[in-house]
């Protein structure tokens, strides 16, 4: 089929689905619901949760919203941004640091089974989990057009919006530390939302936000060093020769991205690294090599290991990714949730076809530029990566810490939990900005999905202002 005739298409379709969601709900407002039951939860939630949308113009977005278990009216508020783009909140609602996990063992069940998760940061913070950009999750729009306008500043004008419209409905939270954090491709987009949260407080914005810092986990910050810290990585780790890593290292002149292609030496090379690490899984380099995101019933995998090494491998993210689907498409979850009937398609964990890979507008190349703009704020941050992961290697993310300019306050050293080694860490401050950096010793992309633990005891501390 012709491109243009793809497009013509896919706005056809947008422009239906908004006609019918407009007619069903008009410019109707519905204020957030408190969710006491679960489908596959046995008896009552031990803990507040919140669903509900939040209207920034034409669009509507929905939030899981978990109250602190310790202190509500004094812990920290934190808004949890997921990746993609196109990623749901409930991905960090069950999987990294919300109170509820699947259990394992039904996983392939039509309606999965849920348990109460240990070391959930909503032991000690209130936690927003929202479904961003628009066309994540259960989020949708009664105008077309904004489908076409989501990109990495727009949606940071929107959570900005977001923020303030959730807080004029929660008065009880506005005195509240308040910390923005951001997952994977959520690391770029969380410095443009404290951005814009900074420049709305200095504009006079109600409700004022009590912004106290960020962190970033596994972050997405800019392509090209991530990329060429890669080849770096894999010699580090033993996954290449040394032969191999110096003689590409002389052929590349240390770039390995947008190489000549007349340099067949490096180009050569680089195919040979290729070969040795393209059945390694990027997001945790020990654990079995899988395609992300791929959903199969087990028949297909028995049929599909008969086949070559080539094609996809059974592994745990696949058939966790199932729990997933079957959950949240499930009528029952999305009634208990009040999900609004007619406004959403069928629910995918990440919506990766019609968000990242369909109407997202990439506008922002690198996040190195508004990471350096708020070294001038009053601000904390902390910024961790997994030290067994490749899709953002914690070389790039130290690369790019340094090109910040900023003064060493406490060098690199271990820091513990349970008297045992959990990483690394390095502190830089300049003037009352400060920014922790943290390796997680043994974990993967997304540390937290790993690591609960070490994490856990890794955010109570930072956000104390306690030393790692």
């Amino acid at each position: 089929m012709p491109l243009c005739s793809s497009i013509y298409d896919w706005k056809s379709y947008i422009f239906m689905r908004s006609l019918l969601v407009l007619l069903l709900f008009g410019s109707t407002a519905l204020c957030g619901s408190i969710i006491k039951t679960l489908p596959g939860f046995p008896g009552i939630l031990p803990f507040k949760l919140e669903t509900g949308y939040i209207k920034v113009e034409s669009s509507e977005f929905f939030y899981y919203f978990v109250e602190s278990q310790r202190n509500p009216s004094k812990d920290p508020l934190i808004l949890h941004q997921l990746g993609g783009p196109g990623c749901s909140g409930l991905n960090g609602f069950f999987s990294q640091i919300g109170p509820l996990v699947f259990n394992s063992s039904t996983y392939e069940a039509t309606l999965p089974s849920l348990q109460l998760a240990s070391y959930s940061w909503t032991e000690i913070s209130s936690v927003i989990f929202i479904d961003a950009p628009i066309g994540t999750g259960f989020s949708y729009s009664t105008n077309p057009e904004d489908y076409f306008l989501s990109s990495d500043t727009n949606t940071g004008w929107i959570v900005n919006k977001f923020m303030r419209k959730w807080l004029e409905d929660h008065l009880e939270f506005k005195e509240n530390p308040f910390f923005v954090g951001g997952d994977s491709y959520g690391g770029l987009l969380a410095p443009i939302y404290v951005r814009e949260i900074l420049e709305g407080n200095k504009m006079g914005q109600e409700p004022f936000i009590n912004l106290k810092g960020y962190y970033v986990g596994s972050a997405h910050t800019d392509t090209d060093i991530e990329e060429n810290s890669k080849i770096p990585y894999v010699y580090r780790m033993g996954l290449i020769s040394d032969d191999l890593y110096e003689r590409a290292k002389e052929s590349c002149g240390g770039n390995y991205v947008n190489v000549d292609a007349t340099n067949t030496n490096c180009l050569n090379d680089l195919a040979k690294i290729d070969q040795c690490t393209k059945h390694i899984n990027e997001h945790h380099i020990l654990r079995t090599y899988c395609e992300q995101f791929a959903v199969q019933s087990k028949k297909d995998n028995q049929i599909q290991a008969r086949r070559s090494t080539e094609e996809m491998i059974w592994c745990e993210e696949n058939i966790r990714g199932l729990a997933f689907e079957n959950w949240a498409n499930n009528k029952r979850v999305q009634d208990a949730l009040q999900v609004r009937k007619g406004t959403s398609k069928k629910w995918h964990r990440c919506n990766i076809e019609d968000v990242s890979e369909g109407t997202y507008i990439y506008d922002v190349k690198s996040g190195i530029g508004y990471n350096k703009n708020l070294t001038n704020s009053s601000i904390e941050v902390l910024v961790y990566l997994g030290d067994h992961e490749l899709v953002i290697p914690h070389i790039s993310a130290e690369q790019w810490i340094k090109s910040l300019n900023l003064t060493v306050h406490n060098d690199w050293r271990p820091w513990y939990t349970a008297d045992q080694v959990a990483g690394y860490t390095m502190t830089y401050k300049n003037f009352n900005y400060r920014l922790t950096y943290a390796t997680v010793k043994g974990a993967g992309h997304s540390p937290t999905e790993y690591k609960r633990k070490e994490c856990f005891g890794m955010i109570q501390r930072w956000m104390n202002n306690s030393p790692l």
